[in-house]
């Protein structure tokens, strides 16, 4: 298994979750966060923001299924048709396990 973390702008939130959820990806887990990448924040005027909104979306997923989902994530959290700084990153790290609390059941 794998946890995908894609921290994105905002507005491309909607399009990515519903992306996932045609792909067959509907569990996700969505957070504000916030912070800055390689452009060390934005300046606009006279003002300097160096904590910028951001949304993460955490998916945890098969092995199998990570070129899937790391793809339209990138394709649908991507701004323009080359992209620009500041659309986000995706990081993807092994999980050793996962429970369900309810059932108590082990695995997805």
């Amino acid at each position: 298994m794998l946890l995908v973390r894609a921290i994105i702008r905002p507005e491309k939130v909607g399009a990515v979750l519903s992306e996932l959820l045609a792909a067959g990806y509907p569990a996700v887990t969505k957070m504000d966060v916030y912070g800055r990448g390689k452009q060390k924040g934005v300046k606009v005027g006279e003002i300097f923001y160096d904590e910028i909104p951001k949304e993460m979306l955490l998916i945890v997923i098969e092995d199998a299924d990570k070129e899937d989902v790391v793809k339209i994530i990138m394709k649908y959290a991507r701004t323009g048709e080359t992209g620009h700084f500041g659309d986000g990153r995706i990081f993807v790290s092994p999980v050793e396990e996962a429970y369900t609390i309810s059932t108590k059941k082990k695995g997805l």
